[in-house]
Order: structure tokens, then C-alpha cells, then sequence
């Protein structure tokens, strides 16, 4: 057989296949970056001879999975009432497909399936590749999931941030990583005037609305909805119109109004809740800034809001540094410095700077965390895997 034709071969017979833990039948900002990465993922393989075959441990087979019968990707479902027995299911059904098919790449889609996805393609001599995402990989591993990452063929995570701490806390070599940053929907979050409905419910015409979307969980206080809170009175020194509208739920949030309470400032805050996904854009029109001093492994919030042409504020010592590109698209402060965040809320309410223009901040947005932008990193990266 010529070279052409070898050539050919191997790549007629390129099959990739995807391990996650679930992907449908829950919410979640990994679950998120993945539809992303799957949906890049089909557009690149139009027109090129790849198969993928997606193994889903949680998910059933009515999960809402809108890549169902599309072209290039087969899906597996192993959700049962007992946990133990969908895993076996799993492993046996993996082990098989890895046999039969000796697969191009093996895609690992969560550090808890990185020791199998060893143990498995190992002796088969298939490589594979780890995805990260944040907290997860930010504290040492144990001994097999960090032999798992050092025997990848590649580790791929979301920011710069999220690699150096995979990098200090486990030793790994850096050399191993790529980053696949998170994307932001172009096309649901747009620019808009601020909804009526909203500005009647709230209470917010003639305001100036400051806003924060995050879980208010006590274990997540690094959102620094606390923080914003504790910046809000000098803010209404200056701007006495000001509103915070606060969106998510959790068990922190009786402290929270508690403290706004306490601040003489109960007025000024607003406590909405929980807003589905496809709500949020209203959300994110009726604000006049997004304010969120945290410490992030990415931020897609970040994305949504400057996707509908809303300042933003963020930590300044995380993942957040990606989508605000290093302080060019918006504040970075000390993530717990509430003056630190009254001194940036007041810029970005005075308008003043090139980083409060929402069309050139959607723009620059775009260019770097659209759709395209991700479909082209994804096929870079499977390029230079097929080499």
C-alpha cells in the first residue's frame, strides 16, 4: 500500500469517543461547556469521515438531548435506579466498543472517569485526552487520577487560571494542557432596551441597576454578592438611584439580606430568585453594569453580559482574566475588597471609559468567546492530535 493510500486509511477510520458523567438532565456550568464543545465538535466534523460515540453514566434515554440523531455522533445511555449497576453497564459497554473499534481518541469528559478511561485504553494502547474544567483539579488528586493525567495524551481546561492551579496542586507537566475556553451564545444573548415588564416588577425605573447572577449557596460565598453588598452604601453616595439586583437562589441568602438590613440599604436590594437560562437575557438588559467580584474558574457570565453589551466587573486573581481578557474588557479588583468594588461600580457608572461602549465590548467579545471562535480552537486541536 502507497503512502497516499495509507493516509486515506487512517483517516477513514477516525473514531473518537466521548465518556462524561452527564450532560442533559442536569444544569450546571460544565454541562453547559460541554453542548458547546459537542456542538463545535459536529460542525467540524461535516464532510470528514469521523464517527464519535457519547457513553452518558447519569443520563436515560429521554434526556433532552437535542444532538440526538444528528450525523457523525451515537449516543449511549447508562442512567438505572441503582448508581452501581449503570456504572458496570458502563464499563462493560466501553470495554467493548474499545476492543471492537480501537478508537482514534478517547475523550475523558470528567476527572472522576480519568482513572477507568487509564485503566481501559492503556492496555489497548489508545490514547486519550482528559477535559478540565475548574475547583475540581485545584487541590492534589489521588495517585490515580494524577497517573491518569500524566499518561494522557493531552489535558484540555477552560483558562490559564484553571491550568496553573491543576499545575501546582498535582505536579503536572503544563506542556500537557490546552485551553478550550468557554463560549457565550451570540445569537440568545443580544443587546436590548430594558423590559418593562421587568422594570415594573422590580421597581426600577428611574435606577441605575448594578447585577450579580450566581448561586447563593454558603459554600459559594466567593461570588462576593456579600461584598457588592458591603461596597453599595459609598456607591449611593454617589449615585443615590442606584438598585442591586441580586439573581439566584441558595441557603446564604437569609445572611445576605441580613446584611443588607444591617447596612440600612434592605431597600436597594433586590432578591430575585431563581431566573431559568432563556430569562436571563431580560436580566442582563434591564442592568446598567454586571458586578461580580469573584473567584472564577472562567465566568461565562461574564461573556453573557458583555454579549449584551453590559459592563462588567470581576476578581482580579482567577479564571475571570480570560474573558476579560487581563483588565482590556472590563475591572479587575481584589475579589473581597468592598472598596475596591465601590471605587471601580463608580467608573463604570460614569461611563466614561472605552470598556462601558456595549458595541465595541459585544464585538471583542465575539471575536474571542463566539461560536466560531470555538469551533476553530477545537478543529486546531484535532488537527494536531490527527499528526
Amino acid at each position: 500500500m502507497d503512502q497516499k493510500k495509507e493516509e486515506q486509511q487512517k483517516t477513514k477510520n477516525q473514531t473518537h469517543i466521548f465518556v462524561f458523567l452527564e450532560i442533559f438532565e442536569r444544569e450546571g456550568g460544565i454541562q453547559s461547556y460541554v453542548k458547546d464543545v459537542l456542538k463545535a465538535y459536529l460542525s467540524n466534523i461535516e464532510n470528514k469521515p469521523y464517527q464519535a460515540e457519547v457513553f452518558l453514566l447519569r443520563d436515560g434515554e429521554k434526556s433532552d438531548n437535542p444532538f440526538e440523531g444528528k450525523k457523525g455522533i451515537k449516543f449511549h445511555y447508562f442512567k438505572t435506579s441503582i448508581a452501581s449497576l449503570g456504572r458496570i453497564k458502563l464499563i462493560w459497554n466501553l470495554l467493548k466498543t474499545l476492543i471492537t473499534q480501537k478508537p482514534t481518541l478517547v475523550f475523558c469528559g470528567h476527572i472522576k472517569l480519568s482513572g477507568l478511561i487509564k485503566i481501559l485504553c492503556q492496555p489497548l494502547q489508545i490514547p486519550y485526552i482528559v477535559l478540565t474544567y475548574g475547583k475540581e483539579v485545584w487541590q492534589p488528586l489521588s495517585k490515580l487520577q494524577r497517573n491518569a493525567l500524566e499518561e494522557a495524551k493531552q489535558i484540555w481546561t477552560i483558562s490559564r487560571y484553571s491550568r496553573d492551579q491543576l499545575v501546582s496542586a498535582n505536579e503536572i507537566d503544563p506542556k500537557l494542557i490546552e485551553i478550550l475556553p468557554c463560549i457565550v451564545d451570540e445569537n440568545k444573548f443580544t443587546p436590548g432596551i430594558k423590559p418593562t415588564k421587568l422594570m415594573e416588577k422590580y421597581q426600577l425605573e428611574n435606577t441605575k441597576v448594578i447585577m450579580t447572577v450566581a448561586r447563593l449557596w454558603s459554600g459559594d460565598i466567593y461570588k462576593g454578592v456579600d461584598v457588592t453588598i458591603r461596597a453599595l452604601p459609598k456607591i449611593l453616595e454617589v449615585f443615590p438611584e442606584v438598585k442591586y439586583l441580586v439573581i439566584g437562589r441558595g441557603d446564604d441568602k437569609p445572611r445576605l439580606e441580613k446584611l443588607a438590613k444591617d447596612l440600612n440599604i434592605a431597600n436597594r436590594v433586590i432578591f430575585a430568585g431563581f431566573i431559568p437560562t432563556e430569562e436571563l437575557v431580560d436580566c442582563y438588559r434591564v442592568a446598567d453594569a454586571y458586578i461580580m467580584p469573584s473567584q472564577e474558574g472562567f465566568g461565562i457570565v461574564y461573556l453573557e453580559a458583555m454579549a449584551c453589551g453590559k459592563p462588567v466587573l470581576s476578581g482580579d486573581k482567577d479564571g475571570s482574566a480570560d474573558p476579560l481578557d487581563d483588565g482590556r474588557l472590563g475591572w479587575q479588583v481584589p475579589h473581597r475588597n468592598p472598596e475596591a468594588v465601590t471605587k471601580a461600580c463608580i467608573e463604570i457608572l460614569q461611563g466614561e471609559d472605552k470598556r462601558c461602549d456595549g458595541q465595541w465590548l459585544r464585538q471583542e467579545c465575539m471575536a474571542k468567546f463566539g461560536q466560531n471562535a470555538l469551533k476553530e480552537k477545537l478543529e486546531l486541536l484535532l488537527n494536531k492530535l490527527s499528526k
